[in-house]
């Protein structure tokens, strides 16, 4: 299977989560353009299914990965301050070193939410509005000062 059909169907798989969640009651979404949504909203459309409602690292879909999915509540601890531009870059991806930093599972948000908002200049602009969103919300959920894990730890294989 290709790197484009992988990344496709985890999107889909992403967006049947979602559509999913909305229907037990989570938040409906009446956004137009991902410009509408709120930090959390993103977050919970397109980031939930991997990295858990709390950002715990314990979404539905952690269990099927072969990889530990990051408990995002603790990066200001890991880090010692919010690296707040290290994290946008991370969920844009569009400008990660792939012979540096090996695969990536994640999805390359930037280019999706980009091709989502017609893929033109102004296209980019919304983008990086969308991930400055999502970043700031990152930062709001952060806990704890130490590296202590929570009882809800990444799902691992």
């Amino acid at each position: 299977m290709s790197i484009r059909t992988l990344r496709l169907a985890a999107l889909v798989l992403v967006a049947a989560m979602a559509s999913v969640a909305g229907h037990k009651g989570s938040a409906q979404f009446d956004a137009v353009t991902l410009d509408d949504y709120s930090g959390a909203e993103l977050f919970e459309r397109f980031c939930a299914s991997c990295h858990g409602e709390g950002a715990r690292g314990n979404g539905p879909v952690a269990a099927t990965l072969n990889v530990a999915v990051p408990d995002l509540t603790m990066i200001r601890a890991r880090y010692g301050d919010f690296p707040a531009t290290m994290i946008r870059d991370i969920v844009d991806g569009r400008g990660i070193d792939m012979r540096a930093h090996g695969t990536r599972t994640m999805p390359v948000w930037g280019y999706e939410f980009w091709v989502e908002e017609g893929g033109d200049v102004v296209a980019q602009r919304s983008v990086r509005e969308v991930i400055n969103k999502l970043v700031e919300y990152l930062r709001s959920l952060q806990r704890g000062d130490g590296p202590e894990r929570s009882l809800d730890t990444p799902a691992r294989n």
